[in-house]
C-alpha cells in the first residue's frame, strides 16, 4: 500500500540551496569542529559537549544540510550532490536530487505523528516556572556521587539545605531519572519514559532543549534549518541549565545564576522564560513541516498507522 498520494516537489535551484548549505555549515562549524578537536585532545567541555554526548546525534551528521522532505534539489555539479547521493534516502532525477518516497518507512510516519502530538500537547499546555533549574542540584543530592569533572561551587551540605528548603517539582523523566536516589523521592512527580506527552511542558528547560532531540530525530525528513536553530537554543538553554547548577564553571567564563537566593532565582526565571517563548515558536516551526510532510500522506496509511500507535505496546517504540 502507497503511502503517497499528494506527492508534489518544491525545487530549489543550485544558487540557492549551495548558499544555503553553505550557510548552515559555517554557522554549526565552530561547534562541531571544537567538539572534535577536545575529544582528540582527552578534554570534555562541561557544558557545549553535553549536546554531543547526552545527544546521540553525531558531529559529522549535524554538520551535512538537508532540504527536508518534498524539496527536490535541482542539478548541479557531482562534488556538490556528493553529501547526498552516496545516502540511500537520496535518488538522482534526470532535473536534480531529493529525499526518496520509497525511503519513508512507516517507522518514519509514526516519528512524525508522535513528535507533533509531543510538541502540540506542550503549546496547548500552560508553562511552569517553580523549579528553578533544581535538577542538577537534586542530582548531587546527599550522594558523593557527582557527574561531573567540575568542582561544586557549594558544600555538599548546602547543596543539600538548598534541595531541602525548596519545592522539587521536575516534570522531565530524562532529568529525572539522573536524580539521586534520596532526592527522587522527594520529587513531587514521578515522570516516566511512556508519561512525556501527560508530564511535559514548556517552562521546563531540557523540554525546550529537547527539541533538538525531536528535530535530529526527524532528520533528514524535515529541513536542518529548523534542526540548526534548534540546536543553537539547546546550547543556549544548556548554558542557563549550568550556570543555576551547583557546579562552579567560572574559569570557563560562565558566571553562576545563584538559585540558592532570591534575585538568582529571579535571574533564572526571567531567563527560563526567554527560552521558553523561542522554543514555543519553534515548536510551531516543527509541527508546520510535519503537517506539510503529513500532507502529502494518503489517509488511509494515516488512519491505518494512527490505530497501530493506538497500541501502546506499539507507540513506546517511537517515543525515546
Amino acid at each position: 500500500m502507497t503511502l503517497f498520494e499528494n506527492h508534489h516537489w518544491t525545487v530549489i535551484e543550485r544558487e540557492a540551496w549551495a548558499n544555503s548549505r553553505e550557510r548552515y555549515r559555517q554557522a554549526i562549524l565552530p561547534f562541531t569542529t571544537s567538539f572534535r578537536e577536545r575529544r582528540a585532545r582527552g578534554q570534555l567541555h562541561p557544558i557545549y559537549d553535553f549536546l554531543f554526548s547526552y545527544y546521540t546525534y553525531s558531529s559529522k551528521k549535524l554538520e551535512v544540510w538537508h532540504p527536508g522532505f518534498g524539496v527536490r534539489l535541482a542539478s548541479a555539479g557531482e562534488s556538490l550532490m556528493s553529501d547526498y547521493l552516496h545516502s540511500a534516502k537520496y535518488e538522482k532525477g534526470s532535473d536534480g536530487v531529493q529525499l526518496a518516497g520509497s525511503a519513508m518507512r512507516e517507522r518514519d510516519i509514526k516519528q512524525l505523528l508522535w513528535v507533533r502530538a509531543l510538541c502540540n500537547t506542550i503549546l496547548s499546555r500552560p508553562g511552569r516556572f517553580s523549579c528553578f533549574g533544581l535538577h542538577e542540584w537534586a542530582m548531587v543530592y546527599r550522594t558523593e556521587d557527582i557527574r561531573h569533572s567540575t568542582p561544586l561551587r557549594l558544600t555538599h551540605d548546602q547543596v543539600a539545605d538548598v534541595v531541602e528548603k525548596s519545592s522539587l517539582c521536575c516534570s522531565h523523566f530524562d532529568a529525572f531519572r539522573f536524580f539521586s536516589p534520596r532526592a527522587s523521592k522527594l520529587n513531587i512527580l514521578q515522570p516516566s519514559s511512556d508519561g512525556r506527552i501527560d508530564n511535559e511542558q514548556s517552562g521546563c528547560i531540557h523540554a525546550n532543549m529537547d527539541l533538538y532531540k525531536w528535530a535530529y530525530k526527524l532528520s533528514p525528513i524535515i529541513s536542518s534549518d529548523i534542526l540548526g536553530e534548534c540546536f543553537k537554543l539547546a546550547l543556549e538553554a544548556r548554558e542557563i541549565d549550568m550556570r543555576a547548577s551547583p557546579y562552579d564553571l567560572r574559569e570557563l567564563g560562565f558566571e553562576p545564576i545563584p538559585i540558592e537566593t532570591e534575585e538568582g532565582r529571579s535571574q533564572y526565571q526571567i531567563l527560563q522564560r526567554a527560552i521558553s517563548t523561542k522554543a514555543q515558536t519553534l515548536r510551531h516551526h516543527l509541527v508546520d513541516a510535519i503537517e506539510q510532510i503529513l500532507s502529502q500522506i494518503s489517509e488511509s496509511a494515516k488512519e491505518r498507522i494512527l490505530r497501530q500507535m493506538s497500541d501502546s505496546s506499539d507507540s513506546s517504540t517511537v517515543s525515546p
